[in-house]
């Protein structure tokens, strides 16, 4: 079964130093249909002008995932942690036990472009880390960018979830096989392409559940995030 969340469909805000689209319930958007699905908690399309960020703030007991599609973004955590992620660099920072950390655009004019994640982890309580990582994406390919257990170069984070991105071009096609009883959710960050014969636009998203068989062809060039959910 395909359930279609179109971009319209989401949560949104607008503060000025940042525009916000939420696909599930987060901040002052309460949806009580979108929750969560599985274990993804928050999928936020923020774009922060520039200057703007988030000063610092608490976390805890949350896997948070951070990927730049454009643009750059500065962190600093109370881990001891600074770093600039830059356009195309997947960012990984286990909350455990609680971390303070600030996101800034260092860029006095230009906006960043950032898919902010949250996975809920297997278990509280863990130690804080922190990873981050670029990979190369040759366009009409999977890059596993996140997994249980960093197989092939990937993140390792704390669920059984595994977050797979694709650049796409008009024409290029992807497919994916989901193992029996495991969900999926497709994020067109930008572009277009079509699922299964199901068009989408850049920021629609589709939940996926009792489908095993995935084919996505690019219509517009662009990138897809691929959620695999227990």
């Amino acid at each position: 079964m395909f359930t279609v969340r179109p971009s319209r469909a989401r949560g949104y805000a607008n503060h000025g130093w940042l525009e916000t689209y939420h696909s599930f319930s987060f901040a002052d958007y309460h949806d009580p249909a979108h929750m969560n699905f599985r274990a993804l908690r928050v999928l936020n399309d923020d774009r922060v002008a520039g200057g703007g960020g988030f000063p610092s703030h608490p976390h805890r007991d949350m896997e948070i995932i951070t990927h730049v599609l454009s643009g750059q973004l500065a962190h600093r955590d109370s881990m001891g942690n600074g770093a600039v992620v830059k356009a195309g660099e997947w960012q990984y920072m286990s909350a455990g036990k609680g971390v303070v950390h600030s996101e800034m655009n260092p860029s006095p004019d230009d906006p960043v472009h950032l898919l902010q994640i949250w996975i809920i982890p297997d278990k509280r309580g863990y130690e804080p880390r922190y990873d981050q990582k670029l990979f190369t994406e040759a366009p009409g390919q999977w890059t596993l960018a996140v997994s249980p257990d960093g197989r092939d170069g990937s993140i390792a984070i704390r669920q059984d979830a595994f977050v797979n991105a694709a650049k796409i071009e008009a024409g290029s096609k992807l497919n994916y096989s989901l193992a029996k009883g495991r969900g999926g959710w497709l994020h067109v960050a930008t572009g277009a392409a079509t699922l299964n014969g199901i068009g989408l636009k850049a920021g629609d998203a589709v939940a996926i559940e009792n489908e095993e068989t995935l084919e996505i062809v690019g219509v517009e060039a662009g990138e897809v995030i691929l959620f695999n959910l227990a």
